[in-house]
């Protein structure tokens, strides 16, 4: 299993920012163990969809059902070359379980990749690992990652910033800039 990725999502997990990495990893050649407190492989979460059309704040919609394909139970952080957080509404109520937070602490003692995307931010802030370093993350987020001790990367919505072993982005117009941080942070190497 030396090139699997762990994906943690919860359920309204945001759809591009869950369903583009997860296959785009897989196209790389990684496995990608996607999973959920309280759930195991073959049960679903639910996404959702969100937009920027014009108004103050993102318009959310219901998305698809995202298959889950391992055991939230079973995971093991030695097993995995990186981390994947997407945002969406899933973080929210994930950053409360004790398990998620020991994931990503146990990930970042050990300097492996970890990307976030989008309100993913409020993970890696309930986790204790934003002190002094650089995240982004989308607006909305900014005080928590100030909060942690972090600083807020003021960047556009299709950038993306990497600061040692974290690699984040506002959200998913950002994935081709922060999927490729992402791939270069896991060492791995794409020729055209």
């Amino acid at each position: 299993m030396s090139k699997a990725i762990l994906m943690i999502a919860g359920d309204f997990t945001e759809d591009y920012e869950t369903m583009v990495p997860y296959q785009f990893l897989l196209g790389l050649g990684y496995a990608v163990h996607a999973v959920c407190p309280n759930k195991k492989a073959g049960d679903h979460v639910a996404t959702a969809i969100h937009d920027f059309e014009g108004d103050q704040t993102y318009s959310e919609k219901r998305g698809h059902n995202f298959a889950l394909n391992y055991d939230f139970d079973q995971v093991n952080t030695n097993d995995y070359v990186g981390l994947l957080i997407p945002g969406g509404r899933g973080p929210e109520y994930l950053r409360l379980n004790r398990r998620v937070l020991d994931i990503v602490r146990e990930f970042n003692t050990a300097g492996k990749p970890i990307a976030a995307v989008c309100h993913g931010a409020q993970i890696l802030a309930a986790a204790g690992i934003l002190k002094d370093r650089t995240c982004s993350a989308y607006p909305a987020c900014a005080p928590e990652v100030e909060l942690a001790g972090g600083k807020y990367a003021e960047i556009a919505i299709d950038a993306a910033v990497t600061d040692g072993n974290l690699i984040t982005a506002p959200a998913w117009p950002a994935h081709p800039a922060w999927l490729s941080q992402f791939v270069k942070a896991l060492g791995a190497e794409i020729r055209i």
